[in-house]
């Protein structure tokens, strides 16, 4: 082999090897720490959580509270706020690449099994919320007063067979029941609702056995009935939500810089930076409208062949399209000979030396 061919194979392998940056975890997870929780994007409608909550649906539908489906909205945790009969989902659990960095920065997440525990949880307090249960004769004494003050800290009693034991290895931890009476009932619904949880015959030489039997009966005697309330304003919603999602975990995105070295927002905000124009145009449409055109000219003039080419190209599209960059429509000239520019610039220090500078 040639020292011009040797070289050559050099220069390939090196951009292969680099280009897999623009694509690698280490830059995704730094990209979506340094991006606002309002500006992620993400809905519930087609993402892993879906199937969970058409579960849910299917497991009320079952059970004759076909009357009742809740709605749900994203937010930092799990929950339903006071008295409202609609649930939050923590955001992480729409998106799995926010999943993996929830594990990464918390230690732990919500498998199949504790996701649909903690929905019937929830589903509990929507059901309760939603045929204002706690103004029933005998709820209170059954479960306690629901006016009860609420305690952040609470000693409960492991061995009480009061109460129902549900969620067993997750922050509510398996007396969370006794924690107040508006989350006993949730526990106790949560039991009651679980498919093959055979509460009968578990429960059946436990006092919570009539806390069972009472849900089980105040079911069947509103499951033909409309619920009284059916909506309500959400506590933290995540589009509302302008922190990054850096600051979300207590953590600062740039502690994350150093390893994204397949990162280009910075570069791609400087060719398409704000701007108050009156008639714009969209920057991703840009790239996509010219790919064929830019890719020649990049290939031309760098060390990369056209697939490699387009690779960058498409990175730069992607990240226009997540960050909603555009740009006066009379500059798109301009705009082609910087993208022309930026990209060139990248593919040659991928080429020779393996990574992106600057």
């Amino acid at each position: 082999m040639t020292q011009v061919n040797r070289l050559f194979v050099q220069s390939a392998m090196a951009a292969a090897r680099a280009l897999s940056l623009l694509h690698s975890w280490e830059t995704t997870r730094y990209e979506l720490l340094n991006t606002r929780l309002c500006d992620l994007d993400l809905r519930i409608e087609g993402s892993p959580i879906e199937p969970f909550i058409n579960r849910l649906y299917r497991e009320l539908a079952n059970k004759g509270l076909d009357k009742l489906q809740p709605s749900f909205y994203l937010t930092d945790g799990w929950g339903c706020p006071d008295q409202v009969p609609i649930i939050g989902i923590p955001f992480y659990l729409t998106d799995k690449r926010l999943a993996r960095i929830e594990e990464e920065q918390t230690g732990e997440i919500e498998d199949e099994q504790i996701v649909m525990m903690l929905l019937r949880h929830e589903a509990g307090h929507a059901v309760n919320y939603a045929y204002r249960l706690w103004e029933e004769p005998g709820w209170s004494e059954m479960f306690g007063k629901f006016t009860r003050p609420y305690r952040d800290t609470f000693r409960p009693n492991p061995f009480s067979r009061q109460f129902v034991r549900h969620i067993s290895h997750h922050q509510h931890g398996r007396t969370y029941a006794q924690k107040h009476p508006d989350e006993d009932f949730a526990e106790t619904f949560a039991v009651w609702l679980t498919p093959r949880s055979n509460w009968r015959r578990k429960y059946r030489y436990w006092p919570a056995i009539r806390k069972l039997k009472y849900v089980d009966q105040l079911m069947r005697t509103i499951r033909t009935q409309a619920p009284k309330c059916t909506d309500g304003d959400p506590v933290s919603p995540i589009d509302e939500m302008t922190i990054l999602l850096a600051e979300h975990y207590g953590q600062r995105a740039e502690r994350f810089r150093a390893d994204a070295q397949g990162y280009v927002d910075d570069k791609i905000r400087e060719v398409f930076p704000d701007t108050r124009s009156r008639k714009l145009a969209s920057a991703a449409e840009l790239l996509r409208r010219h790919q064929d055109d830019l890719v020649e000219k990049v290939a031309r003039w760098s060390a990369l062949d056209a697939d490699e080419v387009r690779t960058i190209l498409a990175k730069l599209e992607d990240r226009c399209e997540a960050l909603g960059l555009s740009y006066p429509a009379s500059k798109l000239s301009h705009k082609l000979m910087d993208v022309t520019a930026l990209a060139t610039s990248m593919a040659m220090d991928l080429a020779y030396t393996g990574r992106l500078t600057g």
